[in-house]
């Protein structure tokens, strides 16, 4: 299991900070692992799972179309 920063966790999502802690707050994506007073990282993991599950959506979509 891997932690990782906001900053990777950007760089993999393509979202921006405001908007990775606007969907955490709707229960949408995953929740920071607390290292320590203003200290977090995700689990690397669940992030991927997050953007598997996009795609998933997005090929049920364009499946659904036609």
């Amino acid at each position: 299991m891997r932690l990782i920063k906001l900053a990777k966790v950007m760089d993999n999502t393509g979202l921006s900070r405001s908007t990775i802690y606007k969907y955490m707050s709707d229960g949408s994506f995953p929740k920071p692992v607390s290292l320590g007073v203003r200290n977090v990282a995700w689990v690397e993991s669940e992030v991927e799972d997050w953007i598997l599950e996009k795609v998933r959506e997005r090929d049920e979509e364009s499946q659904a179309a036609f």
